[in-house]
């Protein structure tokens, strides 16, 4: 997975999972994605950076189930606007953590799952019920996506366990367009 350079057949396969969009009317354009990461202090990662200027900014088709949302937005579930929101400051995490179950080896976990919740991710969509799907843009985890929910959150991923499809944005994409359970490996 290169976060860096788009692959060319990374590229080709989210062309073909989004062709029955708008034929890249939505995308953002270059300059749009260079003003969203100047504002935010960010670099976002390929080949996500290279789909939301060239090919959609968002589908109503999905992933996941309730579609994906625009680089600037939120899932209408989300509760509030965003407030507290900081893409810059890196994202906490660097394994799975069920937050239900335990308090992890956090002196404040209420503090971390607020930051799980706001730093360094923007959110790609929603299953329901709070079930958000993030892609991570700052820190050690940066180009993951994560499945982050009112109970805990978990990295996307073969690499991790749960799944057996490739990691990232084009991995992530590619698992739905296969029509596979998101949790497909016990």
């Amino acid at each position: 997975m290169d976060i860096d350079q788009p692959a060319p057949e990374d590229l080709a396969a989210l062309r073909a999972a989004f062709a029955v969009d708008d034929g890249g009317e939505s995308a953002l354009g270059w300059e749009a994605v260079h003003a969203f990461e100047a504002e935010h202090g960010v670099l976002l990662p390929e080949p996500y950076r290279t789909f939301v200027a060239e090919i959609s900014d968002g589908s109503l088709q999905g992933p996941p189930e309730y579609g994906l949302v625009g680089l600037a937005e939120l899932p209408g579930d989300w509760g509030d606007d965003g407030e507290g929101r900081d893409l810059g400051k890196p994202f906490p995490l660097t394994g799975g953590w069920l937050w239900e179950e335990d308090d992890g080896p956090y002196e404040d976990p209420e503090a971390v799952i607020e930051q799980v919740l706001n730093h360094g991710s923007i959110v790609l969509g929603t299953d329901g019920c709070a079930m958000n799907w993030h892609l991570v843009v700052t820190g050690p985890q940066r180009g993951q996506i994560w499945h982050v929910t009112d109970v805990g959150a978990m990295p996307f991923g073969a690499e991790f366990g749960f799944t057996s499809s490739a990691p990232g944005f084009a991995g992530w994409v590619a698992h739905w367009a296969a029509g596979k359970e998101w949790f497909d490996k016990a």
